[in-house]
């Protein structure tokens, strides 16, 4: 931005500031129906492509795009064990979204009234990223065999391992024997939401992929690498779903027998509102005291946790499991989430604080699908998980949990001054706890209207976490530019002032409504005062904790504990990557997240 630009855009700002409290009408808009879904859509290195590719497990769903390498492609569908989900979407390596320059290291440009940053950021397209970290680089593994690397979690770039021209060398014998079917015949397009940690005792990375079948009768898979970028050997099949005792897909091409005794009744694995679950979605945790487990799953039966073998990286044929229903499977472990058919997938687990927190996605991933982040928590890696109103991930009965507040929802669709776009479909997230206790929150979004002109465009975005004073966790307003919480707090001057707030409705998410589109939240205004008090358009208390970041707001009754945090904000100025510096706050509080910004 030219200087007398810079000069006259604060001077406007000094404006805005000491005006009064006054500001137009905004208003909130909340979820009432769920779209009615369609048919899915996975398409790779497509050009000028129509027709379907393959369906997944799906019932009552439909228009579930999911498009990879994508320049000019139409109809292509694949869909991933959705149970009345709606017009679900996934795009990958479409042309012209990577490595899209927004801007690197913050540096502070402080005018008269207010202070910029240059935020230098480069964007990819990675669907359901996986974070891990090694030797100074942060590493995300998606579906569809893309990956990237940055080492700021600004500035992404992508990268090809052996395993993109391999892939059929390497899970060729699992997908023959078990996953490939007449309606389903190409593996390409089914290599999904892998997981990497690095294995002490091996000595190696181990990537955990999830190799889908459109009934069900997938198979997590694990390679071996000496190094992250690989080059990745075979593994081994660690967890299959899908089986039955008969012929169309005879458990004895897996392991189930082995666990189980031969001619067990599998009768519970064969119902979605018992057992029935897709094996995909792995993650990898070692708990506190050393040993490896991993979660994975898909909505239907639920998600599930098994010991692994730390000597080979496989499932540990050691430890055995109880069938008690809704806590545990002689097969599948322990049982740490959903069930009876309600949404979630793409678990992902960190420990921080003394707690074990518990992502899921909820909702259909496209963007008018629901796709929404929600957090557990638990002292124990297998549960029992539990949102800050004490409700359990597990569920009892059959529901369709878009529209309850069970989980906290970190964030919705929400429009305010310091939005330069409307995230939408935010979900299947990984997370990163540094040494230093810093949390990061990755994930893949969709925006209102399209990017690029292609409506189910997705990017990564990066997000800090914090923890509570009651051991929560919630997230930044904004996206990860660099900022660090203060450990001795703030300013008066700096906390008191006029901010835009948003209530994160949990039952809200942006879909269309006739000819119109509903469920983006718009902020209101509220004044924190020096006197302790909130006034504006919401009135309240607020108050925060001397010598840290810490603070609580209480409106209409609920009070939200969290922190302030100053950091650029997203507005967007004529130069894309200069950014505004802002006093925020976040808060979680009645089991929902609220976000200010000045």
């Amino acid at each position: 931005m030219k200087k007398y630009n810079r000069i006259f855009i604060c001077a406007v700002m000094a404006i805005v500031f000491t005006a009064s409290c006054g500001s137009p009408e905004h208003q909130q808009t909340q979820a009432s129906d769920m779209a009615a879904t369609g048919g899915m859509t996975d398409t790779e290195d497509m050009t000028g492509t129509g027709s379907i590719t393959h369906t997944d497990n799906m019932a009552g769903t439909g228009n579930i795009a999911n498009t990879d390498n994508m320049t000019g492609t139409g109809n292509i569908a694949n869909t991933d064990n959705m149970t009345g989900t709606g017009n679900i979407a996934n795009t990958d390596n479409m042309a012209g979204t990577d490595n899209k320059t927004d801007t690197d290291n913050v540096t502070a440009i402080t005018g008269d009234k207010a202070e910029f940053a240059e935020v230098p950021m480069s964007r990819v397209t990675v669907h359901d990223p996986s974070v891990v970290y090694d030797n100074g680089t942060y590493y995300i593994f998606g579906s569809h065999m893309a990956w990237a690397k940055s080492t700021d979690l600004q500035n992404w770039e992508r990268f090809t391992t052996n395993i993109n021209t391999e892939y059929e060398e390497l899970f060729g014998a699992e997908w023959e024997s078990w996953c490939k079917t007449d309606s389903n015949p190409e593996l390409k397009g089914n290599l999904w939401a892998p997981d990497v940690i690095y294995n002490e005792k091996m000595g190696k990375y181990c990537m955990y992929m999830s190799v889908n079948g459109d009934d069900w009768n997938s198979v997590i898979v694990m390679l071996t690498a000496d190094q992250i970028e690989g080059p990745y050997e075979y593994g081994g099949p660690v967890v299959y779903s899908g089986f039955d005792a008969g012929k169309k897909h005879p458990a004895d091409l897996t392991d189930v027998y082995r666990v189980l005794g031969e001619g067990t009744d599998l009768t519970r694995y064969q119902s979605t509102t018992n057992t029935k679950l897709n094996a995909i979605d792995p993650c990898l945790t070692y708990d506190e005291d050393g040993n490896l487990w991993m979660s994975f799953g898909s909505w239907f039966g639920g998600i599930y946790q098994l010991k692994l073998d730390e000597e080979t990286g496989l499932r540990d044929y050691h430890t055995t499991y109880e069938t008690i229903p809704n806590e545990s499977d002689a097969y599948y472990g322990h049982k740490i989430a959903g069930g009876f058919g309600v949404s979630g997938e793409g678990s992902f687990l960190i420990h921080s604080g003394g707690y074990y927190y518990l992502f899921l996605s909820y909702g259909g991933l496209t963007a008018t699908g629901g796709y929404q982040i929600r957090v557990f928590r638990s002292e124990d890696i297998n549960g029992p998980y539990v949102d800050e109103a004490g409700n359990p991930a597990v569920y009892q009965k059959p529901s369709n949990n878009l529209y309850t507040n069970i989980g906290v929802r970190l964030m919705g669709s929400y429009d305010w001054t310091g939005s330069r776009e409307i995230r939408v479909a935010q979900g299947h997230n990984s997370a990163y706890v540094t040494e230093d206790g810093q949390i990061f929150l990755i994930y893949h979004s969709r925006f209102a209207g399209g990017k690029y002109g292609i409506d189910e465009a997705h990017e990564v975005r990066v997000q800090q976490l914090f923890i509570n004073k009651n051991g929560w966790l919630t997230a930044a307003p904004y996206e990860y530019a660099g900022e660090t919480i203060s450990d001795t707090g703030y300013p008066m001057e700096e906390m008191c002032g006029e901010y835009e707030y948003i209530v994160h409705t949990p039952t809200s998410y942006y879909r269309k409504s006739g000819k119109d589109y509903i469920g983006i939240e718009q902020a209101v205004r509220i004044t924190l005062q020096e006197d302790g008090s909130v006034t504006g358009e919401l009135s309240g208390s607020w108050s925060y904790k001397e010598g840290s970041a810490n603070m609580s707001v209480t409106i209409d009754g609920i009070t939200y504990e969290g922190v302030f945090l100053k950091m650029p904000s997203e507005q967007l100025f004529e130069d894309e990557n200069e950014r505004k510096v802002v006093m925020t706050f976040t808060a979680i509080g009645g089991n929902i997240a609220v976000w200010g910004s000045k």
